[in-house]
């Protein structure tokens, strides 16, 4: 191989470790996924969705993106959910944030250059919205924390408000949205109790 040959060389090693420890690990990959989860995480190196909920490949279907927010106008978000619900069963849908956030992060400062500018808008009106929550907090970071919190609350609202979910619900189908975060300083993700069980979700 031509460019980056350390990583093929990690994937050959972790391949054959694979294989090491079970025999039939590829061939269970390659089975039908049934994920129960889906998770729409950010896109951030550092938040690896599978190893911190401890699953293996085929058991979490992942959508991620800046700052894991959930836009209608978002097609690559709308088609992973359609597929997740309608065609692979999923029940669980998690919206995770994590503390440190550089998407959040720049909704906090000054603008940035498009498209940037225009993915992290919808952060930017949370902000805006709940400035007494924000500007009450002690020092940036806590103001920065905060703001972290708040994003996976306005998306898990989002997303309980597209026609994908509340069609599902109207239909009966057993679905929950969840809104987790994950703290890069000690590994743990936190749930934010505003899990949504209906089209009406208990974060409004």
């Amino acid at each position: 191989m031509r460019y980056l040959p350390e990583l093929f060389a990690n994937n050959r090693a972790w391949a054959t470790k694979r294989v090491s420890q079970n025999p039939q690990y590829f061939t269970r990959l390659c089975a039908i996924q049934t994920p129960r989860y889906l998770w729409i995480g950010c896109a951030d190196s550092r938040v690896p969705a599978n190893e911190i909920v401890g699953l293996e490949p085929g058991e979490l279907f992942v959508h991620r993106n800046v700052a894991n927010i959930v836009r209608a106008d978002d097609l690559n978000c709308i088609a992973v959910l359609q597929y997740a619900i309608e065609f692979l069963g999923t029940t669980d849908v998690i919206v995770c944030g994590h503390y440190g956030c550089g998407g959040v992060q720049a909704a906090l400062g000054a603008p940035v250059p498009k498209p940037l500018e225009r993915w992290i808008a919808p952060i930017r009106e949370i902000r805006r919205s709940q400035a007494a929550d924000i500007d009450g907090r002690t020092d940036a970071d806590a103001r920065w924390r905060r703001l972290c919190e708040l994003n996976v609350i306005s998306q898990v609202r989002e997303l309980s408000r597209l026609p994908i979910l509340t069609s599902a619900w109207a239909k009966g189908r057993p679905l929950t949205v969840h809104g987790w975060i994950y703290d890069l300083h000690d590994g743990l993700l936190r749930d934010l109790d505003v899990s949504a069980t209906q089209n009406t979700s208990e974060a409004a």
